[in-house]
């Protein structure tokens, strides 16, 4: 049987065998003749004209850019232009035999040549051989070489002297994507023209010119969506509309486009940014399901999604509809109010979030799981934006941060005595523990009365009005490991730098009039003895507030005795005892340095100690 009906089907006529094998890609039926239809390459479509026209024609052009934007047919162009029976030309005719050979590229004298698969020094060695011939009917003898990057060391070596001092009847057009793989050396013999990536709008005016010709309807949005996916290449995107010529022949819409790429329409995208904008996660995924069950492709999903965050940020930014890159005008609105209620902050880190999990998917087989799982994280974004606003009205004064109402410390003497020093209060005895009848559930409740915080700290022995103060030591009762100790300490007080270069000294002496630090004769101690020296008076200045003297006149000098170091350090004294009073006073003082109150205002909490690393 299936002989039979195999047997009676009519075999296809020649004209029809014809008409397949002539049958021509749309990218290559569209390709553009002449410079005045050179979509989106304005700047070198002048610039070439330009130098035809006044005669100004290189021997080397280096056309770059990305895949699809016009090197090779803008290669042409000139080739055509140069070549043409009407010219030297900026508009060739397309109808003369050498226009219309170059066209279809069987010119004998233009030659094409793929750098990636020509790239060894043979065929460089070749070409060489070959320019030096005149060429056979055309003006020049033009090479295009394709890919240029892909030649060999040796082989852009054996290119050089022929591209510096080429015959009067050779022009060399090179084509690449990636200048930068190029030698200094060709680069530097080259007038070089960088195609950019063509506008979204002019590529979809030039499908739907496209559709018009094949006789096929499409609808809205059709084109700007095979345009963006496109990302600038002119060739990507009529090889897209080729596919959807062959899926709908007749007429094209939105769901043709969605389901051969693969993608969601943007109200979907829409919905999805809806729920994380309304903090409801649960309300993701039936729409993530739906679009899996329409075989959506997740990263493509969130591409598009981080093209949809975009324009979110250039409209929070105050840009205009004319800046959206991913999203219809249309909504233009809709997409004011979305990023009025993100905020700059949060579109960042969704953009963020979304792209770092492109990047782990390229990686993983669970691309559904990833994509819900950076969907959910979207939506505890909306912290982020209460946080900015505290933070923005903390900074202007409009509320006032609130105290955390200190919480029971360790029974400590040095936190309790910094609890003391918090209240401001002399310290009084502990409460006692409430009775059993004033917790009873009898008792009538008492209002609440506000009371001083109560610290936990025993009474001094010695009360701190009636004792009094001790006197200042002075300068010639103390000992070398007295003094300095006492240096390290005063100069902690001035930063990091003054501190450090401090350790640098190895002796003071106080002769009665002037306190002499002496600083090894080291190089690398010299900065540290310069540094001392330069702040020399602020630092005798705060010395007479530790001893008797006053004032304390320093002087800088050089000793032979070598630094203290961990070996020969000197032994540490004996802790004296010290009174709770004096203890309270001490940890009054140490409060008060500028480092201690910079600490405290920046990490918050109850300073419990400080401890001095120099004692």
């Amino acid at each position: 049987m299936a002989e039979n009906r195999i047997g009676k089907e009519p075999a296809p006529n020649a004209a029809e065998n014809e008409e397949n094998s002539s049958y021509q890609v749309v990218a290559r039926r569209y390709r553009p003749q002449g410079f005045d239809t050179l979509i989106g390459q304005d700047h070198v479509a002048k610039a070439l004209m330009g130098a035809i026209a006044s005669g100004r024609v290189g021997h080397a052009y280096l056309f770059t850019g990305a895949r699809g934007v016009g090197k090779t047919s803008s290669a042409r162009i000139l080739a055509k232009a140069l070549n043409c029976v009407h010219g030297p030309t900026p508009t060739p005719c397309n109808e003369c035999e050498i226009c219309q050979a170059i066209s279809t590229g069987d010119d004998i004298d233009v030659l094409e040549i793929d750098g990636a698969s020509n790239r060894g020094i043979d065929e460089i060695r070749q070409l060489r051989q070959s320019a030096t011939i005149k060429p056979s009917r055309a003006r020049y003898k033009i090479y295009i070489i394709d890919e240029v990057h892909m030649l060999t060391r040796e082989a852009f070596n054996a290119l050089l002297k022929i591209l510096e001092e080429p015959p009067e009847h050779v022009k060399f057009i090179f084509c690449t994507t990636e200048p930068n793989k190029l030698p200094i050396t060709i680069l530097s013999r080259c007038q070089r023209f960088d195609f950019a990536g063509i506008d979204t709008q002019m590529i979809a005016e030039h499908l739907r010119y496209i559709a018009r010709n094949e006789g096929v309807a499409a609808d809205e949005g059709v084109c700007e969506t095979l345009a963006r996916r496109a990302n600038g290449s002119m060739r990507d995107a009529q090889s897209l509309l080729e596919q959807l010529l062959s899926f709908a022949p007749d007429h094209i819409t939105l769901a043709d486009v969605n389901g051969m790429l693969g993608t969601v329409d943007d109200q979907k995208i829409f919905d999805l940014i809806a729920q994380i904008q309304n903090g409801t996660p649960g309300g993701l995924f039936p729409i993530l399901a739906k679009a899996a069950g329409e075989g959506v492709d997740f990263g493509v999903l969130l591409e598009q999604m981080i093209g949809v965050f975009r324009d979110l940020l250039v409209v929070s930014l105050g840009c205009s509809a004319k800046m959206l890159a991913y999203s219809s005008p249309g909504r233009f609105g809709e997409i004011q109010q979305i990023a009025e209620s993100f905020g700059v902050e949060r579109i960042l880190a969704s953009m963020q979030i979304i792209s770092q999990t492109i990047s782990r998917m390229r990686y993983s087989t669970q691309g559904r799981i990833l994509a819900e799982m950076a969907l959910v994280r979207l939506c505890a974004l909306d912290r982020l934006t209460d946080a900015v606003r505290l933070i923005e009205q903390l900074r202007a004064g409009q509320i006032s941060p609130a105290v955390p109402a200190p919480q029971p410390l360790p029974q400590k003497k040095t936190s309790e005595l910094a609890l003391e020093l918090r209240n401001n209060s002399t310290p009084p005895v502990r409460p006692t523990p409430p009775s059993a009848a004033q917790t009873s559930p009898a008792s009538p409740p008492r209002p609440r009365v506000s009371h001083p915080p109560v610290p936990t700290v025993p009474p001094p022995a010695e009360p701190a009005e009636t004792a009094a103060p001790e006197p200042k030591p002075s300068l010639s009762s103390l000992s070398q490991t007295e003094l300095l100790t006492l240096w390290r300490r005063v100069t902690g007080r001035f930063g990091v730098t003054l501190s450090i270069a401090s350790r640098a000294c190895s002796r003071l002496d106080w002769n009665g009039s002037v306190l002499r630090i002496g600083f090894p004769p080291d190089k690398e101690r010299d900065q540290a003895a310069a540094y001392c020296a330069e702040n020399k008076s602020k630092i005798s200045q705060t010395l007479s507030e530790f001893v008797a003297e006053t004032p304390v006149p320093i002087e800088i000098y050089r000793t032979d005795e070598p630094i203290h170091s961990a070996g020969n350090q000197p032994p540490k004294p004996k802790p004296k005892k010290i009174s709770p009073t004096q203890k309270y006073e001490d940890m009054r003082e140490k409060m008060e340095l500028p480092i201690v109150k910079e600490i405290e205002k920046e990490f918050g909490g109850i300073l419990e100690d400080v401890k001095d690393p120099y004692e």
